[in-house]
This record gives C-alpha cells, sequence and structure tokens, in this order.
C-alpha cells in the first residue's frame, strides 16, 4: 500500500477501526457504516461499491505490527481540520448504534480524539448529540 490514501478512505478507516475495537464486526454496524456512506455529504462522490475493499485495506494494515499506529497516521496526515472532527463524529455513530458503548469503544475514541488533536469539550459535545439522537422512549 502506498503512504497515501483519499479522503473518503481515511474516513472509512476510522469507521472500520471503531466496528473492529470489540473483536467482533456486528451486523448493524456494518449498515450504519453503509447508511453514513449513503446519506453523509462528505461521501457524495465516493463510489459505495468500493467500501468492502476499503474496508479490507483498513484491516491489513491493522493485522501489522504497529498497525493501529500506522493507520491512525494515515488518517491524520490526510484529514483536514475541518474533518477531524467528522472523522470523530462518525466513529460515534458507529458505536452508538447497538446502544451500549464499552470499554474498548470508549478507550479507542479517546485514543481517535488524541490521535486528531481534538479538544475534549468538542468530543464531548459530538459524543452528547449521538446520545440524544439514540434515546428511545
Amino acid at each position: 500500500m502506498s503512504g497515501t490514501i483519499s479522503t473518503e478512505q481515511a474516513l472509512i478507516y476510522v469507521m472500520v477501526m471503531m466496528t473492529g475495537v470489540e473483536g467482533k464486526v456486528k451486523p448493524e454496524e456494518l449498515a450504519e457504516m453503509e447508511l453514513l456512506l449513503r446519506t453523509m455529504p462528505v461521501f457524495k462522490g465516493f463510489d459505495r461499491g468500493r467500501l468492502a475493499t476499503v474496508a479490507q485495506e483498513c484491516s491489513d494494515i491493522l493485522q501489522e505490527k504497529e498497525g493501529l499506529q500506522t493507520v491512525l497516521g494515515l488518517v491524520k496526515d490526510q484529514l483536514p481540520a475541518r474533518l477531524r472532527e467528522t472523522a470523530y463524529a462518525l466513529a460515534v455513530e458507529v458505536a452508538a448504534v447497538d446502544l451500549a458503548v464499552g470499554k474498548e469503544e470508549l478507550r479507542f475514541l479517546a485514543i481517535l480524539r488524541d490521535a486528531l488533536g481534538l479538544d475534549k469539550l468538542t468530543t464531548a459535545a459530538l459524543e452528547r448529540s449521538a446520545i440524544a439522537r439514540y434515546q428511545s422512549l
């Protein structure tokens, strides 16, 4: 793999990392990723048929020694500052979709926040927004 990825790939890599953080990929997380690809303006020009290929590329890198740091570096290098909050928000959406955010997911969100250089107040607001959206009766 070359040392660069597209902006869309970087955002997908963030979602892939979140889906895999608990060691298994849940069907509802995959469905959420597909929904986000269809509905988020940032993915407007992305060929959704490439999702599986991009996800596999990310998974392959994650299997390497220091894979997590490699992927986080690729993501940070590719994303402009204005899209780093978007990346974090996408990770939160994937984590929240099953209505149960575990310790591993919270730990990954902290790692992602630090890797992207986001402040705690901003990330807390993004997290709180997801909590509000996923409330049930």
